[in-house]
């Protein structure tokens, strides 16, 4: 079965594919827009940025599933917390959802983010990395790498990817 992601992100990308490993599927990732803002600053926005992704990537490669996967950042009263969101959706019509672990940034990163800077830049800036979006990411940073970006975002292609076959199994039988 074809399966399409709709990243070039490594992180991600990885992500899918050792997930889905023992699945024997083709997976194809594909550069599309999130159609969101470059940071995006809700749960909404990110969801929204995953579902575009994964319905662009499906649309663009033929594919019988597709994944979108965003990250972004939720205003709260504990603060600005990290967030991330994927999207699986199926050519016969099926989506499912799922959300990430999510934990506050730091208060000087926050305002930096609130002052309109992406959460990339502010990330390339502190660890001089220009890279650390495409690898272990802010989680990995702020968790002592404990938890990495693909370790994040296969969390969430295992809770996709479960609900996914849990439908198609019901349905079967």
């Amino acid at each position: 079965m074809l399966v399409a992601i709709g990243t070039k992100n490594p992180a991600k990308v990885h992500a899918v594919q050792d997930t889905l490993i023992r699945e024997r599927h083709t997976i194809e990732s594909v550069k599309v827009d999130s159609g969101v803002s470059p940071q995006p600053f809700s749960d909404e926005e990110t969801l929204e940025g995953a579902r575009t992704r994964a319905n662009s990537a499906l649309i663009t490669t033929g594919a019988t599933l597709s994944f979108g996967l965003e990250g972004g950042v939720q205003e709260t009263k504990s603060g600005l917390l990290l967030c991330n969101w994927g999207v699986l959706v199926h050519a016969g019509g099926g989506e499912w959802i799922a959300s990430g672990a999510k934990f506050p940034l730091p208060l000087q990163v926050a305002q930096r983010l609130r002052e309109g800077e992406e959460l990339g830049d502010v990330m390339t800036d502190i660890t001089g990395d220009v890279h650390t979006r495409k690898k272990e990411g802010a989680i990995g940073f702020f968790t002592a790498d404990w938890v990495s970006r693909k370790e994040l975002f296969s969390h969430i292609v295992k809770l996709l990817y479960g609900q996914y076959l849990s439908t198609k199994n019901h349905i079967q039988h």
